[in-house]
């Protein structure tokens, strides 16, 4: 008589490997708790947003993350009245030349590689030009802290055959599509079976 439950088969699931680069050290603290609390698969470096260009190659060398976020501080200069216009911005030039990088970096090694990038206020037209999945913010607005990793949770957790849009995560944004905006991405999650 066969041992009971011995042709049953056994699964591994493996959610997306997240690196989460952010310019200030609390909100870093504060993403390594978040995701170590949803028991992610998660390397977060606290590095400032200006340094991020110049680091960001050796680090996906080093970890080949599945996923990519680039948060910290931005924001608007001279009184929000030119969007169009970079140095309008504080940090989203760092964002930018960091998420060309990445998507480089990320054709280079045929990595499907899903890229969150900005802050509050950032310039999200040339962020997702350069080649982001998702960025914030269409509207300018100031984003959650928790908006860049519910994205990147969303991306982790789902199948790697579904395809997510910010629709499918607006809901769970604390200001929806004016936070955050994106053209969308596969999900990351496999699961292995073995008999």
């Amino acid at each position: 008589m066969p041992f009971p439950g011995s042709n049953r088969s056994e699964k591994i699931i493996y959610t997306g490997k997240i690196l989460h680069l952010d310019g200030d050290k609390k909100y870093s603290d504060k993403s390594a708790k978040h995701y170590k609390n949803l028991g992610l698969n998660a390397i977060i470096k606290n590095i400032a947003e200006n340094k991020q260009p110049s680091m960001i190659e050796s680090l996906l060398n080093r970890y080949k993350p599945d996923i990519l976020v680039l948060t910290g501080h931005d924001g608007m200069i001279k009184n929000g009245t030119d969007y169009n216009n970079i140095y309008n911005y504080r940090n989203s030039k760092y964002f930018i030349s960091s998420v060309k990088i990445a998507r480089k970096w990320a054709v280079t090694h045929h990595k499907d590689l899903v890229i969150f990038a900005g802050a509050c206020q950032s310039y999200f037209e040339a962020i997702m030009s350069a080649g982001a999945n998702f960025a914030s913010s269409p509207a300018r607005v100031l984003i959650d802290f928790a908006d860049p990793l519910i994205i990147a949770e969303k991306i982790a957790t789902t199948d790697k055959n579904k395809y997510i849009t910010i629709s499918d995560v607006a809901s769970e944004l604390r200001d929806g599509t004016k936070g955050i905006g994106g053209t969308g991405a596969m999900g990351k999650k496999q699961v292995m079976s073995f008999s």
